[in-house]
C-alpha cells in the first residue's frame, strides 16, 4: 500500500507525478503491479487536511484495455482502433472508459476531429508498449513450447556417443527448432545412472542397464561389426568369424563388461583363442586404434560408420552379437514435450542399426 500526498484540482496530477518520481514510484511500475493484481491506494491531501479521495488505479488493468489505448493513440480515432483490433467501436469505447476509471485521469483530447493522447498518456506510452511487447513474447514462447520449438533438454551419454552418432541426431533435431537449447554431458554408465536417479538430466544414453526403480529404460540391441584399417586383408571377406581372427591382435572392451563376455564366449565356442591386445572402455577408442593399424576389433556399427571416411573398413561379424544400448530417463521427473520428442527421434535414428537376432 503506497500513500502519496498531492494538492487539489489543477495541480494535483502534476504534483502526483512529481512525487512518484521523487519517491521512486513510477507510473510504469504501478501499471505493471496492477496487471499482476497489486493495488495502489493513493491518499490525497487538500489544504493540509487529509481527505481520502476515490483510490486512483484501484482496479486491475487488462491487456485488452492497453491494446485499445495504443490502437487509438496510433490511429487517432475509435473507428481506426476498432478496425485494427477487430472489434466493434462500442467495445473500444468501453475499454477506454474502464481504463480511464482505473487510471484516474483523462486519456485523450479531441483536436481537429482526431483523438490526441494527453500528456499523462504520452508519459505512460513507453511502459505500455513494453508491457504489450512482453505479452507478445510470452505468447510466442508459449506457442513455441506447444509446438515443441522451445525448451531446454539435458542429455547424459556415453563418451563415444558425444562425438559419434549423437551430434548428427542433435543437428537434425535442432534444425527447425531455433528456440530449443541442449546440454550434453558425457560420462561413464555409473555416473549416468546417478544423474538419472537424482533427476539431474532429462535423458540418458548408456549400455547394459540392469534396472533401477527410479529410472525408466528402453533397451535397443544394435548390430556389431569387425573393424580394421582400410587395405587390410580382411576386406576380401564378406563376413568375419573368430576363425578369421586367429592371428589378429584384438582390441576389446573391458573384461568385466557384458559385451566382452559374449565376445569371449563366441571365440570359445569356435575353439579359437581371443588374442587380447588392448582393452578400452569405449568403441570409439577401438575404432581410433584400428584406423592406426594397432589391431582389429568388434564394435557397434553405430561407431564404425562414423570412421568409414577416415581409413576404417568393416564387415559383419558372425555369430551375430548385439550391443545393448539403454535409453533411460527419471521416472518421477515429468519430461517436457520437446524432451519426449527428442527421445523418440533418437530412438528412431537407431532403427537402421538394430540387430535382427540376439546371441547371449
Amino acid at each position: 500500500m503506497h500513500q502519496i500526498d498531492a494538492f487539489t484540482n489543477t495541480k494535483r496530477m502534476a504534483h502526483l507525478v512529481g512525487l512518484l518520481s521523487q519517491r521512486r514510484y513510477r507510473w510504469q511500475d504501478i501499471i505493471q503491479d496492477l496487471i499482476i493484481g497489486k493495488k495502489h491506494n493513493i491518499i490525497l491531501y487538500d489544504g493540509g487536511a487529509q481527505r481520502k479521495l476515490e483510490p486512483i488505479m484501484s482496479q486491475i488493468l487488462r491487456i485488452r484495455q492497453l491494446e485499445a489505448l495504443m490502437a487509438v493513440t496510433t490511429s487517432g480515432s475509435v473507428t481506426g482502433a476498432a478496425t485494427e483490433l477487430g472489434v466493434s467501436q462500442p467495445a473500444v469505447s468501453r475499454l477506454l472508459s474502464d481504463l480511464e476509471k482505473s487510471l484516474g485521469f483523462q486519456l485523450f483530447d479531441r483536436s481537429k476531429g482526431r483523438l490526441v493522447p494527453t500528456q499523462e498518456v504520452r508519459y505512460l506510452q513507453p511502459s505500455v508498449e513494453r508491457v504489450l511487447e512482453l505479452m507478445k513474447q510470452i505468447s510466442d514462447v508459449s506457442q513455441d513450447i506447444t509446438q515443441r520449438k522451445a525448451g531446454h533438454i539435458r542429455v547424459a551419454c556415453l563418451p563415444g556417443f558425444a562425438t559419434s552418432h549423437l551430434p548428427n541426431v542433435v543437428a537434425e533435431f535442432l534444425e527447425d527448432r531455433p528456440g530449443v537449447t541442449m546440454t550434453i554431458e558425457p560420462d561413464r554408465p555409473e555416473r549416468i545412472l546417478e544423474w538419472m536417479i537424482g533427476e539431474q538430466y532429462d535423458f540418458g544414453i548408456t549400455d547394459s542397464f540392469n534396472g533401477h526403480p527410479a529410472v525408466e529404460s528402453r533397451n535397443i540391441d544394435v548390430r556389431t561389426v569387425c573393424v580394421f584399417p582400410t587395405g587390410h586383408e580382411l576386406e576380401n571377406l564378406s563376413e568375419i568369424t573368430p576363425h578369421d581372427l586367429v592371428n589378429a591382435k584384438i582390441i576389446h572392451t573391458r573384461r568385466d563388461s557384458d559385451f566382452f563376455g559374449r565376445l569371449s564366449k563366441a571365440f570359445q565356442n569356435a575353439n579359437v583363442k581371443l588374442n587380447s591386445h588392448i582393452e578400452v572402455r569405449q568403441f570409439t577408442a577401438a575404432c581410433e586404434l584400428a584406423v592406426k593399424g594397432v589391431g582389429v576389433s568388434v564394435v557397434s556399427e553405430l561407431d564404425a560408420i562414423q570412421y568409414a571416411a577416415r581409413g576404417l573398413s568393416y564387415r559383419p561379424f558372425r555369430p551375430i552379437l548385439s550391443h545393448t544400448l539403454s535409453l533411460v530417463r527419471p521416472i518421477l521427473k515429468q519430461p517436457s514435450l520437446v524432451t519426449l520428442e527428442f527421445i523418440e527421434q533418437f530412438r528412431e535414428s537407431l532403427v537402421p542399426f538394430k540387430a535382427e537376432e540376439i546371441s547371449r
